[in-house]
């Protein structure tokens, strides 16, 4: 007689996470970033447009996106260490998934099988079922580990996710700005936290007390300028008619101080020599028109000045926007009062805003933007009469692209000295022994932005 044992009843595939479209705009930004050399704050408020993503799901996506993109060192170090051969062996699309599953598990809270099915959802989209069990496998080991332990057996660099030479320029930038070394960690960890979206109001036109029913409080130091807790900031009706624009804080700052500036005699014409995308000329319209002042503005990329027409357009009237190079100037010598010339750079003062750049720029870009800031400030100090004024900005702290840019042309002329900028933003706090300004994220809540201030004789 025999005995039946008990059915066995065939094993059942684990059900699939399913893959959202908060997720999969995230991963789409980013593979636009490494395949397309897109800007990240272009291509993803693109993408959620097109999905018409809204409220909780699009702040989901925003998040997962630029805080993946901006700690994409600290995500790979620790990729590297569950692979072997590291993250090179990988293809683009694996890597980009890990690195969203990397931010979910150690940055949002995510609950890690959702973390991990999500992301291998996301490469059997768009690679297939080959890498799913490589994947798995990989996010496991990572959240099997606590955030802490793996931050504690980093270099600096990995650990605050800037690449060994900005580390470097910022470390040196710091010390020759009288700073304490200890700040250096406070000025990396600063460019990890998302900022807030920043509103300058048009003089004139806006005040910022206009957009208080919008959720718009005001900046610490900017009078014009106001923060934007949460939503689309084209979603308020100043926005999108113009009378209010998206400026920086620190933008907006280096722009009050070069109008506050004393220039002798005459104070009627006003150059800002390279004015894309516009938002320095729109503030600068604002405070120069009811003094009699008029704003030239110029712009070598012909689509960039078409922006700038767009950034003053609420004000009533025309006003000279021109596509030309500051180098080969079409005005004439002496021709200006004041002018502005705020320099192609590096962009490693808005790291926090842009998170791809510190991964797109290399040391090497310095030899061909250092050259080009120096001539355009030379043909800046041509360009103002005697007694006027220019200012040169840049939204980098590099040293390089700074100081001694500054000082590498009033070194080559006898016709300029450079003027304290720091008295001309009285109650912004630490700026330093001057005389020229230089703005921080950790201190000052902006970008890292540079302002010097020369006279011409």
């Amino acid at each position: 007689m025999s005995v039946e044992g008990p059915a066995v009843e065939p094993r059942r595939a684990r059900p699939r996470t399913r893959l959202d479209p908060a997720r999969r705009i995230a991963f789409a930004a980013l593979r636009e970033v490494a395949d397309r050399d897109a800007y990240l704050n272009l291509a993803l408020p693109r993408l959620l447009r097109e999905a018409e993503l809204s409220g909780r799901d699009a702040a989901f996506a925003t998040e997962l996106a630029n805080g993946s993109g901006r700690l994409q060192g600290r995500y790979d170090a620790m990729l590297d260490a569950c692979l072997r051969g590291g993250t090179g062996t990988l293809q683009p699309e694996v890597l980009t998934a890990l690195r969203l599953g990397c931010h979910q598990l150690h940055a949002m809270r995510v609950p890690s099988h959702a973390a991990v099915g999500t992301s291998i959802e996301l490469v059997r989209e768009a690679v297939g079922e080959r890498p799913v069990r490589l994947v798995n496998a990989v996010l496991r080991r990572v959240s099997a580990t606590p955030l802490e332990t793996w931050l504690a057996g980093m270099s600096v660099p990995e650990r605050y996710s800037h690449p060994d030479w900005v580390v470097e320029a910022f470390t040196a930038a710091l010390a020759a700005d009288g700073r304490h070394h200890d700040e250096v960690a406070a000025l990396l960890d600063a460019d990890n936290v998302a900022p807030l979206v920043t509103l300058a109001v048009r003089p004139g036109l806006a005040t910022v007390a206009d957009l208080a029913p919008y959720g718009v409080a005001p900046c610490d130091h900017s009078p014009y300028g106001g923060t934007l807790a949460a939503g689309d900031p084209h979603d308020l009706p100043q926005v999108r008619s113009g009378t209010v624009g998206v400026q920086d804080e620190g933008s907006q700052l280096v722009s009050l101080a070069f109008a506050r500036a004393r220039v002798e005699g005459r104070d009627q014409r006003w150059l800002d020599m390279c004015a894309g995308p516009g938002g320095k000329t729109a503030l600068l319209t604002g405070l120069a028109e009811p003094v009699g002042a008029t704003i030239v503005s110029a712009e070598r990329l012909p689509h960039r000045a078409v922006l700038v027409a767009g950034a003053v357009r609420a004000y009533p009237g025309t006003r000279p926007i021109l596509a030309a190079d500051g180098t080969v100037a079409p005005w004439s010598a002496a021709a200006f009062d004041r002018v502005l010339v705020d320099a192609p750079c590096s962009g490693l003062g808005a790291l926090r805003r842009r998170p791809e750049a510190r991964w797109r720029r290399k040391p090497a870009d310095l030899d061909t933007l250092v050259p080009l800031q120096a001539r355009l400030l030379e043909a800046a100090v041509t360009a103002v009469r005697p007694g006027g004024l220019v200012g040169y900005v840049t939204c980098s702290p590099h040293l390089a692209e700074t100081r001694e840019v500054v000082d590498q042309v009033v070194a080559g002329r006898r016709d300029v000295t450079e003027e304290p900028a720091t008295s001309l933003l009285p109650g912004v706090p630490e700026l330093g022994a001057g005389p020229h300004v230089q703005l921080w994220p950790h201190l000052h809540g902006t970008d890292a932005m540079f302002l010097a201030l020369l006279r011409r004789h």
